[in-house]
């Protein structure tokens, strides 16, 4: 809707430095408050949302996915998806955060004030992801302290929680015309996983008292992540060092130690055989479609926020590339990592092997563990899986924790950024989180995991965030002038298809995924028979509204309280504005603090030109 002014001379917005601080973002400002701070270094940026979108999806959904859905020809919908909607957005939301240096809720309260529901909606998906996501780890930290033990518990049947139906399965106790395997016979590691880990119950009515091996997992896994956030990207940007890599260390291991397996290459050519007839699947591609969206932490702020913290005239440009060639290059990897083990078991019980592929938990916690226990070396292979899966899952928590942190710390930050007030607010985040995912650690938490799961960040919500961000920066901030400021903070203008994308094809495409959804939606399925009952599901679409709805919320809120006619109102809305209770820097200027300057909606035409702030800010 703005395209019609000129992009020739795109200004930062901001990279906002609170008045008096030091030229590196170090030290503390005239008035008490702490710098906001920033990377030290381009490789602590990388690392961070390295470790923020690389995460268990990576390893225990890609692979299920590519060989459930055609194997090598499930990476033509992949593809299509990463050009049209991964990439656009992500460039998107990384250069917003480095354009606005703000997190997800200001940031778009400054870009597009109409569209400042974005901000808090996604914060609200966040606050979520934190309550449930981690308790994957206090999981995969209860296997780890198991596997050290002298002999595996989920191999055998000898262990005080093992029924008389625990059944160890191979091919040596496998008939020729069938199994003889006994009635409602269950293997240990199913047992291990149900009776000791979970204590799951039969129904989701009965939650049960709290597993208290299980809660000291989860607050040993909180206690972790506070310490990784508390001083902010200070902390956070060394963390990474470690979480970011070694993950791909233990995944090469296991590359390595798979390959070398009998059955390994059985295992592989079912994951990457094509077949072509999959492709007429409209599932296929919806499958590619969330893929992307879940393995790429769009629309969830955390992007921006991270994004935020650079400086200036950092290259996010090709960071941006590099980063999503990255990920999709990890998901790739990690299937042969994966299918070489499950084709090694496959062999060793002489099944085929869609019999032991798997995808989410049933994979980390059933098949690779079962997996492991038929290796020599057992309780080391276990040690490096379940390393390998905390890793993953811990830099993408404590990432998307500072991501919420800095979008509350944008919002108040002359009451935040005093004494010990952030490290308190964190406390209070952790606790309070904590505190509600311990219903998820009773024997009918994995029933109440799957609703948060299923619902809170669902693909469903993602994708009408996409659709709506694309239209906020392609239409009422205007895709030209977008890309005037990426070029302004690096030098160059992006691709032309990117424009194309913001404005038509990312939404057109998020737009068709989302109706095919709701096409397609049929009640959660809890497992073993089980649907999700009536009460559950209003509590799920609960947890969705609860972030969606925050974008009409806010843009009527927001026109509400806006002064001016209606046409006045609506132009206000739609154009960047500056906080005249908030000092501003420029770049420009060699670091300089400026004065406060009164908001000025960009398209507004005096004797400014074409929407540029920085003739209205005094030096």
């Amino acid at each position: 809707m703005v395209d019609q002014l000129s992009p020739q001379q795109g200004h930062p917005l901001l990279n906002k430095v609170p008045q008096g601080s030091l030229p590196n973002g170090k030290g503390a400002t005239k008035d008490g408050l702490h710098a906001r701070g920033q990377w030290a270094s381009k490789a602590e940026f990388l690392l961070a949302v390295a470790g923020q979108i690389i995460g268990l999806g990576n390893v225990w959904r890609f692979p299920y996915l590519c060989y459930k859905n055609g194997g090598g020809v499930f990476f033509v919908p992949y593809l299509l998806f990463l050009v049209l909607c991964g990439i656009p957005l992500f460039l998107l939301e990384t250069s917003l955060g480095q354009y606005t240096s703000l997190g997800g809720v200001s940031a778009w309260r400054t870009i597009c004030p109409l569209f400042g529901g974005l901000g808090y909606a996604s914060q609200v998906m966040i606050l979520h992801g934190c309550v449930y996501y981690i308790v994957i780890l206090a999981w995969a930290v209860f296997y780890l302290t198991y596997s050290f033990q002298e002999v595996l518990p989920w191999s055998h049947c000898n262990n005080t929680w093992n029924t008389n139906s625990c059944f160890l399965f191979d091919h040596h106790n496998q008939t020729a015309t069938g199994s003889n395997l006994p009635e409602n016979a269950t293997s240990p590691v199913m047992e291990f996983w149900e009776r000791e880990v979970l204590h799951l119950s039969n129904t989701l009515d009965e939650l049960g008292p709290i597993n208290w091996k299980l809660a000291l997992c989860l607050a040993s896994v909180w206690l972790v992540c506070y310490f990784c956030v508390w001083k902010g990207v200070k902390s956070t940007g060394k963390v990474v060092y470690l979480t970011a890599t070694f993950p791909y260390v233990m995944l090469f291991v296991l590359l390595v130690r798979g390959a070398t397996l009998p059955g390994a290459t059985q295992g592989i050519i079912y994951y990457l055989k094509p077949n072509h007839t999959r492709l007429a699947d409209p599932q296929v591609w919806m499958d590619a479609g969330t893929q992307i969206f879940f393995s790429y932490g769009i629309c969830l702020g955390s992007l921006t926020a991270l994004g935020s913290y650079n400086k200036y005239n950092n290259d996010c440009y090709k960071d941006s590339f590099l980063l999503c060639l990255l990920n999709s290059s990890t998901s790739f990897l990690a299937g042969f990592a994966i299918f070489s083990v499950l084709g090694f078991m496959a062999e060793e019980q002489g099944v085929d092997i869609s019999t032991v592929a798997q995808s989410g938990p049933g994979l980390a916690f059933i098949a690779y563990p079962r997996a492991v226990a038929m290796m020599p070396l057992p309780q080391l292979w276990a040690v490096c899986f379940f390393l390998m899966i905390i890793m993953l899952g811990l830099d993408t928590q404590f990432v998307s924790l500072e991501a919420l942190m800095t979008s509350v710390t944008d919002l108040y930050p002359h009451l935040i950024r005093r004494g010990h007030r952030r490290e308190l607010l964190l406390m209070f985040v952790c606790i309070v989180c904590f505190l509600v995912g311990l219903v998820m650690v009773t024997p009918g938490g994995l029933y109440v995991f799957q609703i948060y799961d299923h619902f809170s960040c669902s693909g469903a919500s993602l994708l009408l965030l996409s659709i709506f961000q694309s239209l906020a920066i392609g239409w009422f901030y205007g895709a030209e002038r977008f890309s005037a400021n990426i070029r302004d903070m690096t030098g160059y203008n992006p691709l032309s298809v990117f424009r194309l994308c913001w404005k038509y094809l990312t939404p057109a495409v998020c737009t068709a995924t989302f109706v095919f959804s709701l096409v397609r939606w049929s009640p959660l399925s809890l497992g073993k028979g089980l649907v999700a009952p009536a009460w559950a599901t209003t509590l799920g679409w609960i947890l969705t509204l609860s972030s969606v709805l925050l974008l009409p919320i806010w843009a009527i809120y927001a026109f509400v309280t806006t002064p001016g006619t209606l046409t006045q109102r609506f132009q206000r809305l739609c154009s960047p504005t500056i906080d005249s209770k908030m000092p501003f820097h420029c770049p420009h200027t060699n670091n300089a603090t400026v004065a406060y300057s009164s908001p000025l909606p960009l398209n507004e035409k005096s004797k400014e030109s074409n929407g540029d702030i920085q003739d209205n800010i005094i030096i």
